[in-house]
């Protein structure tokens, strides 16, 4: 309690400044182990406080010593003054053993301004020492309207507490996010490094072989790419090096393997379904082909925190169609020579081989230009098989895969956008994927340079569209207004541009049986392609 507090703060205080009595006998309430008694060489005291909460009036008695008095013979403390209030008095003697017994120092209210009403308990002290039940106000009291200052700007025991508990808090947060960053990047470090730190010659499996010496000598001829186990391997020695793309479906890196560049397609853990499929595609057996992006290994990996759902596949510097059309331009032959892999690529994708090591048809229902990667000699090769179907001859069915993905709303063919297409006839989807090559066309057609003029690159549609157009939007555009890409007029002026102009409008009619088929677009920009040799 308050009073309790005072009354020790005002012993120490006296302790100071007590006379000194020799062997002097006092009355002590606290020492019942000696009778209530205590001795000393200087004061018997007795103080009397009141308890503004209850107004309850306590009586202590106790003994001061003498060489805790200063000065000795004239207490500082002891000297009268009737300025202040107080609800605390002690009455000091010296005369006869256990003469506090009978001090009786009472407490009165000065006229003058003192302890407020609303005080819990303020004090002051009255020593003496020249007569019995002597006492006098002390020349140093307690001023209320002083000591309540500080004590309004003195923090609770549970404000103190928070101040110190929340830095500590705050400080220990941050060690611990630093500690997981720090054991993240410890992890990661096995996985991210510099090309220089790849080549190490202590490699396990099949030492000094390439990649494509080691898929031509285990496909054995089959197309089918490497068996699990190699793949594996090889996804465990692979260290990613830079992001060279993002997507909705994740993250493409480019990796090493042995000092050679690989591409790290990097799903997220919600798109397993659209990683197994794509992986599945492209271990059809006898898929492989030059202008099919070259499918290399797939894992799944765990990198401390979630899983990571790897497509490792050939990795071509100049990225893809749409990345490579932004950056520059195109000549005739090399236009030809890019739409005739695109061609020979979509062919083989369609067509069925048939026999023990034969391959399905295969539809890729998201063909664009962002989808196609450009190869260091100017050719093409078609990835992102993810959404691709395969023909079943023996059931004549369409193996559709579950997932939630669709394809690219600005590339979809009028039959898809007006859900007429018939979903059970395999033709259908070959279709509508020769009706996006037929855009893919428009692009590059737009970038060839003849006699120092070219159009910038753009989108097809990129008049009539936003830049991310809703399933309405393209309705409108190709179903009710039967809008097509316009073709420039410095196209006539070209006979390799006009011959593509052509080719690309019998991809684009709107009844989709009447659209040219992937082999015979093959077979007509194979002819270009011969012509345009002859002339240079």
């Amino acid at each position: 309690m308050m009073s309790s507090s005072l009354i020790t703060n005002c012993f120490v205080l006296i302790l100071f400044i007590a006379p000194s009595v020799y062997g002097l006998l006092c009355h002590c309430d606290i020492c019942s182990d000696t009778n209530f008694t205590c001795s000393t060489d200087g004061y018997c005291f007795t103080a009397t406080t009141l308890e503004k909460s209850t107004g309850n009036v306590k009586r202590s008695y106790r003994c001061l010593q003498k060489y805790q008095i200063q000065p000795p013979e004239n207490p500082i403390m002891c000297h009268h003054n009737d300025k202040r209030n107080h609800s605390f008095v002690i009455a000091c003697c010296r005369n006869m053993d256990h003469c506090n017994r009978h001090l009786k120092p009472s407490l009165e209210r000065p006229k003058s301004p003192g302890c407020p009403d609303d005080a819990d308990e303020c004090s002051v002290i009255t020593c003496c020492n020249n007569a019995d039940y002597c006492f006098l106000e002390p020349i140093i009291p307690i001023d209320w309207e002083m000591s309540k200052a500080p004590a309004e700007g003195t923090l609770s025991t549970w404000e103190l507490a928070g101040a110190i508990a929340i830095p500590i808090g705050m400080i220990c947060m941050v060690i611990m996010v630093a500690l997981t960053l720090w054991g993240q990047h410890k992890r990661s470090r096995s996985r991210y490094h510099s090309p220089e730190s790849l080549d190490d010659p202590h490699q396990s499996i099949l030492a000094n072989v390439s990649l494509r010496d080691m898929i031509d000598m285990t496909t054995s001829g089959s197309g089918s790419g490497l068996p699990l186990l190699v793949q594996r391997s090889i996804a465990r020695q692979i260290q990613l090096v830079e992001t060279i793309g993002k997507g909705r479906f994740g993250e493409v890196w480019r990796g090493r393997w042995r000092g050679e560049n690989v591409a790290v397609k990097i799903f997220s853990s919600r798109e397993e379904r659209s990683w197994f499929r794509e992986a599945e595609i492209y271990q059809t057996v006898m898929l492989r082909h030059d202008n099919i992006l070259g499918f290399i290994a797939a894992d799944n990996k765990d990198n401390g925190t979630w899983t990571q759902l790897w497509l490792i596949t050939d990795y071509h510097e100049h990225g893809s169609l749409f990345d490579y059309l932004n950056r520059t331009t195109v000549d005739v032959p090399g236009m030809i020579r890019m739409a005739l892999s695109i061609s020979t690529g979509l062919a083989h994708l369609h067509m069925e081989i048939v026999g023990t090591q034969g391959k399905p048809a295969i539809a890729h229902r998201d063909l664009k230009s962002k989808n196609i990667l450009v190869k260091s000699n100017g050719t093409c090769a078609i990835g992102d098989l993810g959404l691709a179907v395969r023909h079943d001859v023996a059931t004549d069915t369409v193996d559709i895969p579950l997932n939630n993905r669709v394809g690219t709303k600005r590339y979809m063919a009028p039959e898809v956008l007006d859900e007429s297409m018939n979903m059970n006839h395999f033709d259908s989807f070959k279709r509508a994927d020769v009706y996006a090559f037929g855009l893919i066309l428009w692009e590059i057609g737009r970038r060839c340079n003849v006699g120092g003029i070219y159009d910038e690159y753009q989108l097809p549609f990129y008049d009539v569209v936003p830049s991310d157009p809703t399933i309405d939007e393209m309705r409108r555009v190709v179903c009710i207004d039967r809008l097509m890409p316009s073709i420039p007029n410095r196209w006539q002026a070209c006979p390799a541009l006009q011959a593509m102009s052509r080719v690309m409008k019998e991809c684009w009619y709107h009844n989709a049986a009447a659209r040219l088929t992937a082999l015979r677009i093959k077979k007509t920009l194979a002819n270009l392609n011969a012509s345009e040799v002859l002339k240079m």
